[in-house]
């Protein structure tokens, strides 16, 4: 059997640079004590166990007071943070480590001149999803989150000059049908194509070119392979968008978040087995699950 690990799999250059900010942070035996992160920092539970192990500290808002004046420094994730945070740690004098991915600062501030231009905003993601949280915060929540075309037509007030835009991480396709539907309904409908962006990070629109511009090559893996083992915690955003694309191409494909979770008969028959993952599933890790795959195999034979 032969193990190929996805060569174009991995972290995106915004999960890398965020990555690295801690890094540096925690390489300082004097700052070490004192670096927090403000939520997990990536969605992928191996790599925050590797960072916690080198010191970092995960937490919440309401750990705020508790870190108050004793030098505490708090990294930003590149999901990015509202207003609010920043906020909330001058008062608690809490130094900010902002890591937000740049794509996402660029999202932020694209939205906050539309809406001082009165248009209404229009966001395809996730209510929740943190990034989406820091998009309404700098809007002060008066926007309209949607994440399908039949929530768009029920929600968006069609009488509005309206601005389309999307979560960073959400499939081009749906974010397609949902600026078609509008189209047809708002005379005055503006779709985002941030071309600060397009020009300074090769996106298209406000979607990460890194999860939509892996797509081809990601089908192409998936038929190269007989079976895909597809790498992401699943709290990931991208990974589930990635996992569809890896899915439809190849029915024996298989979600895991741990390598623990591979059975052994999803590699029955197969000549060749694939690994690839989410932009926050780390190479090091793809390359755990290679080994795992192996150790399965003696044992299967044996």
């Amino acid at each position: 059997m032969t193990i190929n690990i996805d060569e174009h799999s991995g972290f995106c250059w915004g999960v890398v640079r965020t990555v690295q900010i801690a890094e540096d942070q925690l390489a300082d035996a004097r700052r070490n004590s004192n670096v927090y992160v403000l939520g997990n920092i990536i969605h992928n539970p191996r790599e925050i166990e590797r960072l916690e192990a080198k010191g970092l500290k995960t937490i919440t808002l309401e750990d705020f007071p508790q870190l108050a004046n004793i030098g505490a420094k708090v990294i930003i994730r590149a999901h990015g943070e509202p207003p609010s945070t920043y906020r909330a740690a001058w008062e608690h004098g809490i130094e900010i480590i902002d890591a937000t991915c740049p794509v996402v600062t660029k999202l932020q501030e694209r939205v906050r001149k539309f809406w001082d231009q009165g248009y209404q905003i229009v966001i395809f993601g996730k209510k929740e999803h943190a990034e989406v949280l820091g998009v309404r915060g700098v809007v002060g929540d008066e926007c309209v989150v949607v994440k399908s075309v039949e929530e768009a037509v029920e929600h968006v007030d069609v009488s509005k000059k309206t601005v389309l835009f999307s979560q960073t991480t959400m499939d081009r396709p749906t974010f397609n049908a949902i600026k078609n539907v509008l189209k047809s309904r708002i005379s005055e409908l503006v779709v985002d194509t941030m071309e600060e962006i397009a020009t300074e990070f090769h996106a298209k629109d406000t979607i990460c070119g890194q999860v939509s511009g892996r797509e081809d090559e990601l089908k192409l893996f998936a038929q190269q392979n007989d079976v895909v083992i597809f790498v992401a915690g699943r709290a990931s955003s991208n990974g589930k968008v990635l996992y569809n694309v890896v899915s439809s191409a190849n029915p024996s494909a298989h979600f895991i978040e741990s390598a623990s979770e591979i059975e052994p008969e999803w590699l029955e028959g197969a000549n060749t087995v694939g690994i690839t993952g989410a932009t926050s599933t780390p190479q090091w890790y793809m390359q755990e699950v290679a080994e795992h795959i192996k150790s399965v195999i003696r044992n299967f034979v044996s």
